[in-house]
């Protein structure tokens, strides 16, 4: 199958996934559901071509408001490689916004509660995580920034292989745009 083209910024992200993200085999995901495919795109955001690719694939598609974005974030480990990389990226090229990340439970000393990072209270945040099949490590963070009285406004993947996310981030009034989908790769959502 002939993969549609895409933006230059987006062909060099998607050959970085294909060739060191992607993995075939037989696979149980993290929703249970069993798949032919997997994808480690941990492979691409803690490489540095992949980083930097991803980057790019950040800043163009939220070009049209990336000045109004104040830091980037989202579930730990997932988002951490992807929020860190694309604001270190970001402020070698002059555009600056801090970095942070959701913990999975809060922490009980030192400085508590479940952010972890630069994230400031009224921060317009783009939420950002790795792969998501069904968008709930995505809504989970959102939230998170809310109850830390922050403001997630904007919401990426490096690829939905799912599909559903676009739906849930609707119906909460996020603009979600994510780089990658499960068909840019060649194969259909969920499977």
């Amino acid at each position: 199958m002939a993969l549609k083209p895409l933006s230059p910024v987006l062909e060099r992200l998607r050959a970085h996934v294909l060739e060191h993200s992607v993995k075939r085999g037989e696979f149980v995901l993290k929703s249970g559901a069993k798949s032919s495919w997997f994808l480690d795109t941990k492979q691409t955001a803690c490489s540095p071509e992949g980083i930097i690719a991803a980057a790019d694939a950040v800043m163009a598609a939220f070009e049209d408001v990336f000045d109004s974005i104040d830091a980037i974030g989202g579930l730990t480990m997932g988002s951490d490689p992807v929020a860190y990389g694309v604001a270190a990226v970001a402020a070698a090229r002059g555009r600056n916004l801090r970095s942070f990340s959701v913990r999975k439970e809060a922490k009980q000393r030192g400085i508590t509660g479940r952010i972890a990072g630069a994230l400031r209270p009224g921060d317009r945040v783009l939420v950002t995580e790795d792969t998501t099949t069904r968008g709930t490590s995505l809504m989970e963070a959102a939230e998170q920034i809310e109850a830390f009285g922050a403001n997630p406004v904007w919401m990426t993947v490096l690829v939905d292989r799912g599909g559903t996310c676009a739906a849930m981030a609707q119906e909460r009034d996020i603009d979600y745009r994510p780089l990658l989908t499960a068909p840019d790769l060649g194969f259909g959502f969920g499977t």
